[in-house]
Parts: structure tokens; C-alpha cells; sequence
């Protein structure tokens, strides 16, 4: 069944569609929940630090076990509510207990994650870049919606995942393991560098060290040679919202703005178009 799936362009896109589907719904949980798991386990090592006398915090719900709820009303989320992107829809985007509407986010997340997955598998091919191609993409949507919230990249999934571009360059996936040594290596002192110059200057921070760390990580995926390009890329484009959101009054000028979705959206534009987009660089440098 999988070899028919697999040389059945139609079924296999189809399959991989449903799949991000399915992955942008957990990763709908991992947004939410991550940041509060995360928050209670440094309270509670400061509480045991501490020793503060009394219980630890309670525990908020987990990734994998805990059932959905209504943030509303408290209702169980059933499994025939909880169907990705339709659910949605055949609820009129409103919970089915009390009414309360349900974020768009939610099958945003969902059918963003599949149009991407779609995206990579139809650019790279059931592939072993295919596959490390899907994974990447669910991270760098993880990391998005949790920046996003908190203005926070996670260490526990930021270096696992730089770690996972180095491995996966061991066996030359995606580029040399010199390369991806260089790219992680490079990818962190950019931006540490930027930071520093930019406290300098005027006294403040301008970014946070998840930033460093996931630059780090896209080097290490990718290689060196892509580092300008997102850079690039996610510098224009943040600076370009930010303009607007501060034009609309959506956004205060001493108001930080996190630059992690910026530098997770050139990262994966960079995967799938990088190298068209460094030969037409090229090619214009060279008749300009």
C-alpha cells in the first residue's frame, strides 16, 4: 500500500495534506501548552531551590494525554469535535456547549501546516530532504505560534532542532557537514553580534538569544552559504510589518516585536526557493 501511495502522485499529496492537518492540530497544543509546562518547571525548581515551604505549583496539562477544553466553559472537546479543519466548519467556528467562538487560529494552524507540507513534498519528493523537510517545516510552525504568544523560542526545541540539522548534514542531506558546522557557528554570532552592537548603541536589547539559537539552527540545516538570504529576508520583511503595525497604532514604538517568526518564515522560503533565488541573485549581479 505505501509503494502505491508513493508513486501515486494524487493520493500522495492527498495523503500529505492530511497529514500536516493532522500535525497543525498537535502543534495547535504544543502553542498553547508548551510555554505554561515550561513555566511551571522553572517554578518548581525555584520552589525546590528556594525551599519554599508548601506543595509545588500544580502541573498544567500536558502535550500528549490531556483532552482539550473549552477555555470558556470548561466542555470536553470530543474526538469528533476535534477533527482538523472541519470540525470548524461543521461548528460554525463555536463551541458546541456553550457558544462561545473558537479562535481562528486554530484551523489556521492546521491548514497552513498542510499547504506547507504539501509545499515541501511536492518540491523535494517522498525523500529522505522530503521527510527532514516535514519536520522542519512543524518545527519552525511550533516555533512561530509560541514567539508569537510569548516572545519566546524555546531551548528545548531550538536546540534539538539545531542539533537535528547537524546529524542530519553528517549524512549530506541538505548540505556538507563543513558546512552546516560553519552555518550553526555563523548562524549565532550574526545575531549575537547584531545584539551587542545594538545594546551598545543605545542601551537596550534588541532581540532575544532564541533568535541566535534558531538562525543557528537554519545554518545548520542549510549551510553558510544561506545565512545572507534569511537574514535578508526576515530584517526586510520585519521591518516592513513593523512600520505598518506601528502606522495602524497596533503596536507601540517601545513595544518589542518578536523577530522569530520573521527569521522561521525566511528559513523555510529558503528551503524550498533558496537556491533559485541565490542564482538569480547572481545572475542579476553579473548582467547589473
Amino acid at each position: 500500500m505505501l509503494e502505491t501511495l508513493l508513486e501515486t502522485p494524487p493520493l500522495l499529496y492527498a495523503g500529505v495534506f492530511l497529514l500536516g492537518a493532522l500535525i497543525g492540530s498537535f502543534l495547535n497544543v504544543v502553542i498553547l501548552r508548551l510555554p505554561p509546562l515550561l513555566e511551571h518547571d522553572w517554578r518548581c525548581q525555584c520552589h525546590d531551590l528556594l525551599d519554599v515551604p508548601g506543595e509545588a505549583p500544580v502541573a498544567p496539562p500536558g502535550l500528549a494525554f490531556d483532552r482539550s477544553r473549552c477555555p470558556h466553559c470548561g466542555h470536553t472537546i470530543r474526538a469528533h469535535e476535534n477533527i482538523p479543519i472541519l470540525s470548524f466548519i461543521l461548528l460554525a467556528g463555536k463551541c458546541s456547549a456553550c457558544k462561545a467562538p473558537i479562535s481562528w487560529r486554530y484551523p489556521l494552524v492546521e491548514l497552513a501546516t498542510a499547504c506547507l507540507f504539501l509545499a515541501t513534498i511536492w518540491h523535494f519528493g517522498p525523500t529522505a530532504q522530503g521527510l527532514l523537510g516535514l519536520l522542519l517545516t512543524a518545527v519552525l510552525v511550533a516555533l512561530t505560534g509560541i514567539d508569537a504568544d510569548t516572545q519566546l523560542l524555546p531551548d528545548n526545541i531550538t536546540l534539538p532542532l539545531l542539533w537535528a540539522g547537524l546529524l542530519a548534514n553528517y549524512f549530506g542531506v541538505f548540505t556538507s557537514l563543513e558546512s552546516s558546522v560553519l552555518g550553526a557557528i555563523i548562524g549565532y554570532l550574526i545575531l549575537w553580534s547584531i545584539y551587542h552592537l545594538f545594546k551598545l548603541m543605545t542601551g537596550k536589547e534588541g532581540m532575544g538569544y532564541g533568535d541566535f539559537k534558531l538562525l543557528a539552527a537554519l545554518g545548520a540545516w542549510m549551510g553558510w552559504q544561506f545565512l545572507p538570504l534569511i537574514v535578508l529576508m526576515s530584517s526586510v520583511v520585519g521591518a516592513a510589518v513593523g512600520i505598518v503595525l506601528m502606522g495602524t497604532g497596533k503596536l507601540q514604538r517601545d513595544k518589542p516585536m518578536p523577530f522569530g517568526p520573521f527569521i522561521a518564515a525566511a528559513g523555510w522560503i529558503t528551503l524550498i526557493w533558496g537556491e533559485k533565488l541565490l542564482d538569480y541573485y547572481t545572475q542579476s549581479s553579473q548582467f547589473g
